[in-house]
């Protein structure tokens, strides 16, 4: 976790999956004032019992959570948990007071991050709409870098909250725009999982000593994140390491009607989101996105 220097504030946390529960952990233990809720209660408990002390509150609704809060965070699911959670009679925007801030971290449509923007704007609501790279591990280490959308005065006052576990905050544009931000992360990851996916088999097949080949690959042009973490456990067909092939498909798709409605061709992206139709056809959906090479068959010495 990053250092804080900040005033403790009143913070609602709104969605305790693997990402939400630990950004919650980091500002319970940041000294911030937390209640935290979940649509599935269980869960709320659970990390309640896992983190003694650091909630102050457990909420029954997202309104009850946003009574009295000076920040709002999200991060749940998808565009229709997110309008619930926030836009509905029982929202966080029914009972959060006028000026307060609020921040997104789900991966969404960039038309509901500018919607909430829209709603928030009557209520003088700061508005950020934020979602996170660095998967789970850098959720759990604080130190996932989040790209922002939203006016430079709501990211400003997001940035002091968002340092309990963030090493990285970049505001990227008006709302909306860190949402289409992550689309752009997320195709690049997609590429570089697909051109690694083809290498591997390629070197498998040539009967290849595939520890030699990264070595030799790695430390050069051809060198990625998912190279050097990916590498040996696709090799191995080991895919137990967080985001889901699920989730991918879903912020491909986002990427995809995004890019139609800005007029950009993304021909890549749309075959490799195909890639990833296949692996869930032979039950890979709740696999990690490297479980993209299971769609290639394996040849040689492997």
């Amino acid at each position: 976790m990053t250092d804080v220097t900040t005033q403790p504030l009143n913070v609602s946390f709104l969605g305790l999956g693997v990402m939400g529960g630990a950004m919650a952990r980091h500002l319970g233990t940041a000294g911030h004032a937390l209640t935290i809720y979940n649509r599935t209660p269980a869960r709320a408990e659970a990390w309640q019992a896992a983190h003694p002390g650091l909630a102050a509150r457990v909420a029954t609704s997202p309104a009850e959570a946003a009574e009295g809060a000076d920040v709002v965070i999200t991060c749940v699911g998808n565009d229709d948990d997110l309008s619930d959670v926030v836009l509905s009679p029982m929202g966080a925007f029914s009972t959060l007071r006028r000026g307060a801030l609020f921040i997104d971290h789900t991966t969404v449509s960039a038309r509901i991050a500018r919607q909430i923007a829209v709603e928030g704007r009557d209520k003088e609501l700061l508005c950020v709409d934020a979602p996170v790279t660095g998967g789970q591990s850098g959720a759990e280490a604080g130190t996932l870098s989040i790209m922002c959308g939203g006016s430079a005065k709501a990211v400003d006052a997001a940035r002091p909250v968002l340092a309990a576990y963030a090493k990285r905050v970049t505001h990227v544009g008006k709302p909306g725009a860190g949402q289409t931000a992550k689309m752009a992360n997320q195709m690049c990851i997609a590429g570089a999982i697909a051109g690694l996916a083809e290498a591997i088999r390629f070197a498998q097949a040539a009967r290849l000593d595939l520890d030699k080949v990264f070595e030799a690959i790695s430390g050069g042009a051809a060198q990625s994140w998912q190279m050097d973490n990916r590498w040996h456990t696709m090799a191995k067909d080991e895919f137990d390491f967080g985001f889901a092939v699920d989730w991918m498909r879903k912020d491909l798709g986002l990427a995809i009607e995004e890019a139609r409605g800005v007029g950009a061709s993304v021909p890549v992206t749309g075959l490799i989101d195909q890639f990833y139709a296949d692996v869930q056809a032979l039950g890979g959906g709740r696999q990690d996105t490297s479980a993209l090479i299971r769609r290639l068959p394996r040849r040689g010495n492997a």
